[in-house]
């Protein structure tokens, strides 16, 4: 991050230089980190610029002009998403930043950053990345200025960008342009987009003579077309996910007489690539520069990442466009040396908190047909496909075999539970819940009216209420006092008040009262946030959605009545002593 550091490196110069929009964490959950390591691992002396000023170079020139490019990220969420609520209210802190501080990055912060990447280096291709990259790299709905924005790499005016989980197409681009440098003697902007364009995994802006020949071809509805017919980004959306989860077409989309171009994700990092990413040296430390705590960092320092991907493929869900639906797994070997490693790190106190990844369980699945010709939408919605593979008593005796390892005195199982494919193998879920719990187990019903489930591409509410049953039964069977910590929604599109109200006296019946709800917030590039904007559901059949914020008040103050108001003649502490935190079991959870 310092120039000083550089030099105890012995580098003269940079060959790339990662700006991001979170705080510096060398971990391997933080992007900029993780993909930082990855490549000086093969090669590439990589700086990090984390925070910057975006309104003057001073930060960004610090360690100089870098040899090849700048990556730009705005962080590990939306920059939009980070300081707004599902109200479009203002957010008062940052869990990425030290301190918490609000306000560390700016809103669009691909945009604000490339602009302040040009400003200081001219001349210099600008790479964006990342999660706000990623999800608005064609049309998309913009919840917070209500309107559909173009490709983020227009309006960046960035040369390209590498979407997904971009360990691969991150170092194929940078051998690409060490190659044109050494041969040319310089990289120049006007002639490098068309040698990007063949690259897999990258977003570029271009005409239809780029596309290389004998190019597999998916043509999304123009930017203007979807502008004109709302029900044009349902279409656009359902062919960007089968893109992405075939992986083998060019999404082109025309804006203005341009054509953006998405390359297919090409090769993803298998279980030896995962592997020899996680042994990099991460000290899962935040950089010692900082004097105040990242709030992100502590929650994830003892967790250990599994496997990528998810495949759920929920509507509202990012991870299907990001990660994708294509399960990775990391062996077992490879997870229990990070284990090992984590023991080490100053602060150790016995607890694995989380051994996972976007659902906990799918540690290990596979495809067994050709996901080429895949034309689902989910692997596990309508029904589990036959086709799908996982053995999740594997998933088991690893979280067995980490409770092995010498001083780790508890392991827990934090991730969400897909409690469908869950209940398909009740030996290894009775294990789970009767060793792995900690007291508290997280599922994602979201809602349980079924036909708001069935937009939202997930199992019946039926699922749920078997998966409780046997959670109670075999908490009491262990003798502990366990707690379900289910994840609902409000204001989904298709759900009405009636269906919230629904809602709320089945929870009412199970004497829940939940103390955390979450508002719909349509997601940019996911199918949730195209029925939003179209008021369709994905087969074009109209649906009632709640658009204005008084609408989606009403529906979220039906489970949390007192949403943005204090108790009356109260101050938050009364009644608790100073710096004195709530004991208890949360309400939200049931006790058996």
């Amino acid at each position: 991050m310092t120039r000083t550091e550089m030099d105890a490196l012995g580098w003269v110069e940079l060959d790339i230089l990662l700006v991001t929009g979170d705080g510096y964490v060398d971990h391997p959950s933080f992007g900029a980190a993780l993909l930082g390591r990855w490549l000086v691992h093969h090669g590439f002396r990589t700086g990090i610029c984390a925070q910057p000023a975006w309104d003057k170079p001073d930060d960004i020139v610090r360690m100089g002009r870098p040899r090849l490019f700048a990556g730009v990220t705005a962080g590990s969420l939306d920059s939009m998403l980070a300081h707004y609520t599902a109200f479009r209210k203002k957010r008062s802190d940052d869990a990425y930043t030290p301190g918490g501080m609000a306000g560390a990055r700016p809103n669009r912060a691909c945009i604000s950053y490339t602009n302040a990447v040009q400003r200081a280096f001219p001349g210099l291709p600008v790479i964006l990345g990342g999660i706000e990259a990623s999800l608005r790299r064609v049309s998309h709905y913009d919840f917070w200025s209500d309107s559909v924005r173009r490709s983020v790499l227009l309006d960046a005016k960035a040369t390209a960008i590498t979407y997904g989980m971009a360990e691969n197409s991150i170092v194929t681009l940078a051998e690409t342009l060490e190659t044109i440098l050494l041969e040319t003697g310089e990289i120049d902007l006007k002639a490098l987009r068309p040698q990007l364009a063949p690259l897999p995994g990258l977003v570029v802006a271009g005409s239809a003579d780029d596309i290389p020949a004998d190019t597999d071809v998916i043509r999304l509805p123009s930017h203007e077309a979807i502008l004109d017919d709302p029900k044009q980004l349902i279409e656009a959306t359902k062919l960007l996910e089968r893109q992405v989860h075939q992986n083998k077409a060019t999404v082109v989309q025309e804006t203005a007489g341009r054509l953006v171009m998405v390359t297919p994700p090409g090769p993803l990092l298998d279980t030896n690539g995962l592997d020899e990413l996680a042994g990099l040296p991460f000290s899962r430390l935040a950089h010692p520069a900082y004097k105040q705590r990242i709030a992100a960092a502590d929650m994830i320092q003892t967790s250990v990442t599994t496997h990528r991907g998810c495949s759920g493929g929920c509507s509202f869900c990012t991870l299907a466009l990001h990660q994708g639906r294509t399960v990775r797994s990391r062996s077992k070997a490879s997870v229990l040396k990070e284990v090992r490693a984590v023991t080490e790190v100053k602060g150790w106190t016995g607890s694995i908190s989380d051994v996972g990844g976007p659902s906990a369980n799918m540690w290990g699945a596979h495809c067994a047909a050709d996901q080429a010709q895949c034309e689902r939408a989910s692997c596990l919605t309508p029904r589990i496909c036959k086709h799908y593979r996982v053995a999740q008593k594997d998933f088991v005796n690893l979280l067995r075999a980490v409770s092995d390892v010498q001083s780790v005195k508890h392991v827990r199982v934090a991730s969400g539970w897909r409690i469908d494919l869950a209940l398909t193998d009740m030996q290894a879920l009775t294990t789970m819940i009767r060793e792995f719990v900690g007291g508290q187990a997280k599922v994602a019903p979201e809602h349980q009216v079924d036909h708001v489930l069935k937009l939202m591409r997930k199992p019946g509410f039926s699922t749920f209420e078997q998966f409780l049953d046997l959670f109670d039964k075999e908490s009491k069977k262990a003798g502990k006092k366990q707690y379900v910590i289910p994840y609902l929604m409000s204001a989904f599109p298709g759900c009405t008040e009636d269906d919230m109200r629904a809602l709320s006296r089945w929870l009412t019946a199970q004497g829940w009262k939940p103390e955390q709800v979450q508002c719909f917030i349509p997601l940019p590039g996911t199918a949730a946030a195209a029925m939003f904007h179209a008021e369709t559901d994905m087969q074009g059949n109209p649906i009632y959605v709640a658009k204005t914020d008084a609408e989606r008040l009403r529906q979220h103050a039906i489970l949390m009545p007192n949403t943005g108001k204090p108790p009356r003649g109260h101050s938050p502490n009364h009644g608790r002593p100073k710096g004195k935190k709530p004991s208890g079991p949360p309400s939200r959870a049931r006790r058996r």
